[in-house]
């Protein structure tokens, strides 16, 4: 047999999923888990939303907390491009879970 080159083959490209209310909260809460990773994350977080440790369980039972954690990742690029690489999904899995969980397809005046 004759000895063939090796080809690399690039990874493709991971294509985003198609995001659901439950994988949508799912990936709010791996942004919450990922934010109280580094207690820089997680304290930022807090000090934007108004927040503080003794309120944030209080919080999490209110209806948008889960859009507003996914509001904070998107907003920055390094914590999108962090949760996605931690999680294995692809930054606009992230993003469409965001758009879903806040209920609009885009702000609009009244």
């Amino acid at each position: 047999m004759k000895d063939r080159p090796a080809f690399s083959h690039p990874k493709p490209a991971r294509a985003p999923k198609k995001t659901g209310s439950e994988d949508a909260a799912g990936l709010a809460i791996a942004g919450l888990t990922y934010l109280a990773g580094e207690p820089e994350r997680l304290d930022r977080f807090l000090a934007l939303s108004g927040l503080d440790h003794g309120s944030l369980r209080a919080a999490a039972s209110e209806p948008g907390f889960l859009a507003a954690i996914l509001d904070h990742i998107s907003s920055d690029e390094a914590l999108i491009t962090g949760l996605a690489a931690e999680i294995g999904r692809d930054p606009a899995d992230i993003a469409a879970a965001r758009e879903l969980l806040s209920g609009s397809g885009g702000w609009s005046e009244p």
